[in-house]
């Protein structure tokens, strides 16, 4: 009995122990849910409260919605391709016996830039010459006997068979006269063939072959490369969607105005018109070529140097337009924030157009001379105070 009784003691000893514990657990739980629902209310109705107000305005800066003419330019990669490049040639076997020109020297189209030695084309000139002669002296007796030989048979003196070989012999005779001639000329071809000359005006490179070598009809290389440099052009690839509106262009004003740049485009090196557009599409690349020519009086083009090329292919004149840093894009489209009473930023969805880079056009949302924010957009909401920078532009 006594066993039984000091197990029962321990039992209801060790359940009043843990009611203990529960009670203080669930008496910290509620502490905790009013220390949170306690901190909850302070933040909303004292901190969040007075943050709220002691937020300052944002400083932007602003510009205005302006009309201007805004030309749309298309600008596509070229490269400088003179219109005539020329491997100046020997076109007759020889010695080289004299070089004119300076490498790097510009010529005029016709001026003697080398000769190769013209003795052995005059000797053989002058030993056809010689021939020539003979042979019209053989014609000029031929003639003679045929004219007597045509007296005799009309008088029955001859047979009429020697008559005829006659008249074929001085038939025969004015062939070979013919034949001379063209000897004599072909060697006069020859010796104007020794005295090299430029085919252009333009910019001769760098020499091939030097005085002394001798030269061949056809060699690789030629002697020099002459380079037409003015007037000069811009091979430059069009993508196809935009070739629509380019024909559209050419074909109400013939020809288009086209500005060459440098390669990192910050400087304009010269202007020209569109020449021609290819006759078919490149299907690898989904571009057509177009030619420019530039007048290139100053040479500020050269063969071969990669270029911007600044196609103007309209004009819209008298357009809404604001800076492109103003335009903002959202779920909704595009939009900018417009200054109300100098102090509120007013978000407006706008419809844009064409973008030259600098301004964009503006369809609809705004109207002239509306203020819109172009810097601290990032920081702004719709209804946002502002205050406008001073150095902003109006």
């Amino acid at each position: 009995m006594s066993l039984s009784s000091s197990t029962n003691d321990d039992s209801s000893l060790q359940m009043r122990r843990n009611r203990k514990w529960m009670f203080r657990l669930i008496v910290l739980l509620c502490l905790l849910i009013l220390l949170i629902i306690t901190y909850r209310f302070v933040h909303t109705f004292f901190f969040k409260k007075d943050n709220s107000v002691a937020l300052p305005p944002k400083p932007v800066a602003i510009s205005s919605v302006k009309n201007m003419d805004v030309p749309i330019v298309y600008t596509e990669l070229g490269t400088v391709v003179p219109v005539t490049t020329i491997i100046v040639p020997a076109r007759i076997a020889g010695y080289l016996q004299q070089v004119f020109f300076t490498e790097g020297q510009s010529v005029k189209k016709g001026e003697l830039l080398a000769l190769i030695d013209p003795r052995p084309y005059e000797l053989l000139k002058a030993q056809y010459e010689g021939t020539l002669k003979a042979d019209q002296a053989t014609l000029k007796q031929a003639k003679l006997d045929n004219a007597r030989y045509q007296k005799l048979l009309k008088q029955n003196s001859i047979a009429p068979m020697t008559a005829q070989d006659q008249q074929y012999k001085v038939a025969q005779l004015e062939g070979q006269i013919e034949a001379d001639k063209a000897l004599v000329n072909q060697q006069r071809l020859n010796i104007i063939y020794c005295h090299i000359r430029a085919n252009v005006d333009g910019r001769i490179g760098i020499r091939a072959v030097d005085a002394g070598n001798y030269v061949t009809e056809g060699q690789s290389g030629g002697i020099a490369t002459l380079t037409q440099m003015t007037p000069i052009s811009v091979l430059l690839t069009v993508p196809e969607n935009k070739l629509d509106k380019i024909i559209n262009a050419i074909s109400k004003q013939k020809t288009l105005q086209v500005e060459a740049w440098n390669s990192d485009n910050t400087k304009k090196l010269a202007v020209g018109t569109t020449s021609v557009i290819d006759s078919e599409i490149d299907t690898s690349t989904g571009t057509i070529k177009l030619r420019a020519l530039f007048s290139n009086e100053g040479w500020g083009l050269f063969p071969n140097q990669f270029v911007n090329v600044h196609i103007l292919v309209n004009t819209l004149h008298d357009v809404l337009t604001v800076p492109n840093n103003a335009i903002q894009t959202g779920p909704e489209g595009s939009f900018v924030y417009v200054v109300e009473n100098d102090s509120i930023a007013k978000l407006k969805l706008v419809k844009t157009g064409y973008d030259n880079g600098e301004r964009t056009v503006i369809s609809s949302g705004l109207k002239r001379d509306d203020k819109v924010v172009t810097d601290g957009i990032d920081q702004l909401k719709d209804g946002s105070k502002i205050t406008i920078a001073k150095n902003s532009s109006s």
